[in-house]
């Protein structure tokens, strides 16, 4: 026998291993992610808490309004960081352009709700175009920088008291969304749905919510597959040989600019259909770090990515918080380090601890590739 022949029947012998190196990545994530939420029902349980309301809470929040918005943000981030590897640190700047956007055409000029859309898609186009313009053909450090401040002097001229005739200043805008509530073609009343009741209003804005993102990840899904999505994946792998090839590496990722952004804007459009009101202060940065903590979860460059961690991204958080609330009313929690406001802030230190914690140990989060985010952006 051959030592090719003995070599190829070792190689026979020799059984295939059961899981990937990807899919036993995936299979510790998920089993954290259930360790977590076991921890958190056996605590409500064994302190005399029912843990099925804290489930129900955590199902309501993460299947409502609030994860689709924060699918689209993601979504958005997705085009930027996860295909082209643009750093936006600002995506709230287009959520706050999108809210505002409908919100002033309907409030303050009195336009219809359709019009309002469209600025809003207007304004994020705008943005992006004066965004990228002086910083694209400089390092991801320029647009990084530039995307965060931006988003903050957004939100300090929309609440100056010289902007107050067209956005109300510090107290924002409301009564806008009659128009879409009109549209609701689901009869008045309460439906039950699985563990949850739905008003007939919650339920028309989650089914417009969820219809947008699968409308937009399937946009997504097909404009990725297309030659200008393959130039924008060679563009984040390596910018100087898609030059090289005669491709107009700066007229790609503003391309890619203005659709994220454009994404975002229409997250913001329903953030303030959603809650019928906007108000400036409401647009904080940590929002765009949550929609990074929502792309990072689920696994950027990936379509399902956003989705799939906006989902269970509210879940852990807002169970968490119903778990806390409900444990402080119970006086079960010290109310000198629990109350109403601790508890935010408790949340919003898991969440930072949390993506923490996956970009240490699985920055590809639970649908990506490890090799696509040890991306050098540029």
């Amino acid at each position: 026998m051959t030592s090719t022949q003995a070599a190829a029947d070792e190689q026979e012998e020799t059984p295939a291993p059961r899981w990937t190196p990807k899919a036993r990545g995936q299979i510790k994530l998920v089993a954290v992610l259930v360790a977590v939420t076991v921890v958190v029902f056996a605590a409500a349980e064994a302190v005399g808490l029912s843990s099925l309301t804290i489930f129900t809470d955590a199902l309501r929040t993460a299947t409502g309004p609030s994860a689709a918005v924060y699918a689209l943000l993601a979504i958005g981030l997705n085009m930027h960081f996860g295909y082209t590897g643009l750093l936006n640190f600002g995506q709230v700047g287009f959520m706050l352009v999108g809210a505002y956007g409908v919100a002033i055409g309907v409030s303050t000029f009195g336009l219809g709700l359709w019009v309002g859309i469209l600025i809003s898609i207007g304004l994020a186009v705008v943005l992006a175009l004066l965004l990228g313009a002086p910083t694209l053909r400089l390092r991801a450090d320029y647009l990084a920088i530039t995307t965060i401040a931006a988003a903050e002097i957004l939100r300090f001229i929309f609440r100056s008291s010289d902007a107050r005739p067209v956005t109300n200043g510090v107290f924002g805008l409301r009564g806008f969304a009659d128009e879409f509530y009109r549209l609701n073609p689901i009869p008045p009343g309460d439906y039950d749905i699985l563990l949850l009741t739905l008003s007939s209003r919650r339920l028309w804005v989650i089914v417009v919510g969820w219809s947008l993102v699968t409308l937009i990840s399937l946009f997504m899904w097909a404009l990725m597959r297309s030659p200008w999505g393959r130039v924008i994946k060679s563009i984040r792998e390596d910018e100087d040989a898609a030059r090289s090839l005669g491709k107009n590496v700066f007229s790609y990722k503003m391309q890619s600019l203005v659709i994220g952004g454009v994404v975002g804007a229409i997250g913001g459009v329903v953030f303030s259909l959603t809650l019928q009101t906007v108000q400036p202060d409401t647009f904080q940065p940590q929002l765009t770090f949550f929609a990074y903590t929502v792309l990072i979860l689920g696994g950027a460059a990936r379509i399902l990515g956003p989705i799939v961690g906006s989902v269970i991204f509210w879940f852990i958080v807002a169970g968490f918080d119903s778990f806390l609330r409900r444990a402080a009313a119970a006086e079960l929690l010290p109310p000198e380090y629990f109350g109403s406001g601790s508890i935010g802030a408790t949340r919003f230190a898991l969440v930072g601890l949390g993506l923490m914690l996956l970009m240490v140990y699985r920055p590809q989060g639970l649908l990506g590739d490890r090799r696509e985010m040890q991306l050098d952006a540029k």
